[in-house]
């Protein structure tokens, strides 16, 4: 039972890291508070779904999702966020009500049933781990978690691109006086961090399943990664996510009534004697 829940834990921070890597990029790294990210999540799920089924390819709906998703990114971004830049009260009202609207829009769309995203043959099935058997589906998740972390490591620190963004955050007048469209490299950002949400909907949406209310629980996930991760920090964020994951799984399987105590209660802890969390630093 120990070892299936660490599975469990490890596969469950891994598909966090995901969904909440794209929200470091928006928030920590842009400054800009997203919490429509549990929506794109959502909606990038479902249209992956849609497309998963009527197609037949897994692959189909993952690049599905991470476009609707990438596409509602940039009409937030250039529609609404533009607006109140800067504001982060306002983007927190303004981003809520965002992701009310795309709710109810994905409930009209797809009705409120549970969905699942239908794996590929090569997925399903378990595989021997020691004493356990585990699902195949995990254990690619597992892994795909680990490709996003190293993937997005060499963005950000590898190339010419990743040291535009962290300059452009922190000094957006030189960058444009060096001739560069800052504006353009922070939209490409953030279609990025809407597509990593959209992803984590597909790969989330074939084993913890789509539902009405699964935007609010992985954007409180989220959230919760980067807090105690540390705004900003793409390595914050694979700690915060296994920490997260790990404290989830054994805390279902240990104090089942006390599941999400088991994971904000060690939070609030940590905020008391680390308030920028274990990788954060002060802007």
């Amino acid at each position: 039972m120990s070892l299936f829940s660490l599975l469990n834990g490890l596969t469950f921070a891994a598909l966090l890291f995901i969904v909440a890597s794209g929200f470091t990029l928006i928030f920590g790294l842009l400054r800009i508070v997203n919490l429509a990210h549990g929506a794109l999540y959502l909606f990038g799920g479902l249209v992956g779904y849609s497309a998963a089924a009527a197609t037949g390819s897994f692959l189909a709906g993952i690049a599905a999702g991470m476009g609707a998703a990438a596409l509602l990114g940039v009409a937030l971004d250039r529609g609404l966020l533009r607006f109140v830049r800067g504001f982060e009260l306002r983007q927190v009202l303004l981003t809520l009500g965002v992701a009310f609207v795309l709710n109810d829009l994905a409930l009209v769309i797809w009705g409120g049933d549970t969905l699942t995203v239908p794996m590929p043959e090569a997925l399903q099935g378990a595989m021997e781990i020691g004493p356990v058997f585990y699902p195949k589906y995990r254990l690619f998740v597992l892994g795909l978690g680990i490709f996003v972390f190293a993937g997005l490591w060499f963005l950000l620190h590898r190339t010419r691109l990743g040291a535009l963004i962290r300059a452009g955050v922190d000094d957006p007048e030189t960058i444009e006086a060096m001739g560069v469209d800052i504006r353009r490299v922070f939209l490409g950002t953030f279609m990025l961090g809407a597509a990593l949400a959209g992803l984590g909907g597909v790969i989330g949406g074939a084993f913890l399943t789509l539902y009405p209310s699964a935007d609010s629980e992985i954007l409180v996930f989220s959230l919760a990664v980067v807090i105690i991760g540390g705004r900003g920090s793409l390595v914050g964020a694979g700690v915060g996510a296994l920490l997260v994951g790990l404290l989830n799984s054994f805390g279902q399987v240990l104090f089942p009534e006390l599941a999400y105590f088991a994971i904000f209660g060690p939070m609030a802890l940590l905020l008391a004697f680390r308030p920028l969390g274990l990788f954060g630093k002060a802007a």
